[in-house]
Order: structure tokens, then C-alpha cells, then sequence
């Protein structure tokens, strides 16, 4: 059963997945929120587990960074290993005043430049859309824990490091004014054209853990503890 990029077997993974972008982070999850948590798989290192949140199976795996690389690990778990949801629970970029350090990000819609969706189905859609019955269920774990949550579209973002440029307004200026797009990640586009041409649910929730418009930047710590917020709303999702 296993794949070139995953040693687990059938009925290893849980129906529901959440995917930080970052192994450790994904075994920090496991360890601290999960009952018997167990490891399933570690290949190159992409470590995930599966254990159980309030009696509820749920898994844990890290995804790495960029579209690619949740790419190819969404789309095994869909299809090879039963998986139904994936939450990506990740960080991100602000580009707004209206999305400020700290703040958990339920995203409505990924916009991307990258060729992930026509590459890989042909689909030529901007703008990838998460699965609206698991944002309903993150709605509600979200009220029911009195965290508050800011909700719009995001920017999947293909290149981390950008060439200064003295284009006015900024590239990020621009994805803000006309696309409406209020932080930036790497991931989540690919991650929501996978769920939709394969019928499964996929959401994504940021902490906006840097900012274009203000200086502030998060500390380890601080990211650590921010982070605990947003893990407690994809844990509490009943699905």
C-alpha cells in the first residue's frame, strides 16, 4: 500500500488530516493534542501520525512547502489512503491592516499565478475554492471555543524570495486591491484544486505570523503559542 513518498498502510490514516507545512510541527500536534499518537509514516522525513482528539480519529502530517509539494501529498492520501478532509493549518503574510499578527485566517478562496490546476487538470480557474461544508465546521468549532476568526481570500504564492522592484503600486498592493487577497502562503491553490477534482473537502487556516504594512514579526514563541489557537479550531472541527 505504501507509496514512493509514504510508507503507511491501508486504514492508517484517519478520514480527517491536518496539514501544517512543517514535519516537527506536525509531531508537535500529534504529541501534545492527540491521544496514543502513533507514527505512520516518515519517509524523507515528511512525518505523520494518527491518534484520536475527544475520541475522534484524526491525523496529523506535515505537507512541506509550495504547491508541489502538498500537491503530491494531498493527493496520495485522497486516493491511496481513504482520507476524505485536509486542513492545512499554516502561517502567512498580511497584506492588510484588516489581517493583523496573531489573527486566525479561515481562507474562502486561494488565488495563485502558478500553473499547478492547468498543469494538472486543465482547469484554468484563478481563484481555487475550499470545501464549503468543512469552512462550516471550522465556523462552528471556532465559535464554539470563543476564537475569532477573519475570513477572505488568500494568495498561494510560487516564489517566497522576489527581485526588488520599484514598480508602484507592489505586486502585493495589486493582489490586494484587485483580487482581494488579504495575506499570502504557498500551498493552499494546489491543495483545494486537488480536493476539487478528486470530490473530497479541503480548507486552510492561517495565523498571520508577518505582515507587508506593519514591522512587527512574530517571535518563535510567540508563533508557538498563536498557533495553539488555530490548531484548537481544526481539532474541534466535528466532522
Amino acid at each position: 500500500m505504501s507509496t514512493p513518498h509514504n510508507r503507511a498502510e491501508k486504514g492508517d490514516f484517519a478520514r480527517t488530516v491536518l496539514m501544517p507545512g512543517d514535519p516537527l510541527r506536525a509531531k508537535f500536534i500529534a504529541e501534545t493534542f492527540l491521544e496514543s499518537p502513533r507514527l505512520v509514516t516518515d519517509v524523507r522525513g515528511m512525518l505523520g501520525y494518527t491518534g484520536t482528539y475527544q475520541g475522534r480519529p484524526v491525523s496529523v502530517m506535515g505537507s512541506g512547502m509550495g504547491m508541489p509539494s502538498i500537491g503530491i501529498y494531498s493527493y496520495e492520501l485522497y486516493t491511496q489512503y481513504g482520507v476524505d478532509n485536509i486542513i492545512r493549518i499554516g502561517s502567512a503574510g498580511s497584506y492588510t491592516p484588516k489581517a493583523k499578527l496573531f489573527d486566525v485566517l479561515l481562507s474562502t478562496g486561494a488565488y495563485s499565478e502558478s500553473n499547478y490546476a492547468v498543469t494538472q487538470s486543465g482547469d484554468t480557474d484563478e481563484i481555487q475554492r475550499p470545501s464549503e461544508a468543512l469552512n462550516e465546521a471550522l465556523r462552528r468549532s471556532a465559535a464554539a471555543q470563543n476564537i475569532p476568526l477573519i475570513e477572505g481570500v488568500i494568495h498561494s504564492a510560487d516564489v517566497f524570495y522576489r527581485e526588488p522592484s520599484d514598480e508602484k503600486p507592489a505586486y502585493w498592493e495589486r493582489l490586494r486591491d484587485e483580487k482581494g487577497c488579504l495575506a499570502v502562503e504557498m500551498e493552499s491553490f494546489a491543495l483545494f484544486h486537488n480536493a476539487k477534482v478528486l470530490g473530497k473537502h479541503a480548507a486552510c487556516l492561517l495565523t498571520i505570523s508577518d505582515s507587508f504594512v506593519s514591522p512587527e514579526i512574530t517571535t518563535a514563541e510567540q508563533r508557538q503559542t498563536s498557533f495553539t489557537a488555530m490548531m484548537k479550531v481544526a481539532l474541534g472541527a466535528d466532522l
